[in-house]
């Protein structure tokens, strides 16, 4: 069984940054694609970014292009998420999650192991 805490959430003003941090116990993540989710309220959860197993690939979703950025430490079972440039349509409760394969997918079917989320708000 594998646990996901999230943390580094937080309230931030529209233009600023925030770094959220995913830690994973249980097992080792290194073979396995990362990726972060969110969702804000009346809406699907919806995939914002991902890694894959080594670090080598990543993906964004078209509206976070440029201001975000996936990275992920295998030593340390650790998955980040630079967040800058914040906008308020980027407010969400956001969420890692560990894929089943070791490539980057964008399908939140695609994923085995969810954490509980962390609030982000930004405030115009």
């Amino acid at each position: 069984q594998v646990q996901l805490v999230e943390s580094g959430g937080g309230l931030v003003q529209a233009g600023g940054s925030l770094r959220l941090s995913c830690a994973a116990s249980g097992r080792t993540l290194s073979n396995a694609a990362m990726g972060w989710f969110r969702q804000a309220p009346g809406k699907e959860r919806e995939f914002v970014a991902g890694i894959n197993w080594n670090g080598g690939d990543t993906y964004y979703r078209d509206s976070v292009k440029g201001r975000f950025t996936i990275s992920r430490d295998n030593a340390k079972n650790m998955v980040y998420l630079q967040m800058n440039s914040l906008k308020p349509e980027d407010t969400a409760v956001y969420y890692c999650a560990v894929s089943w394969g070791s490539t980057v997918v964008t399908a939140s079917l695609n994923y085995r192991y969810w954490g509980q989320g962390t609030q982000v708000t930004v405030s115009s």
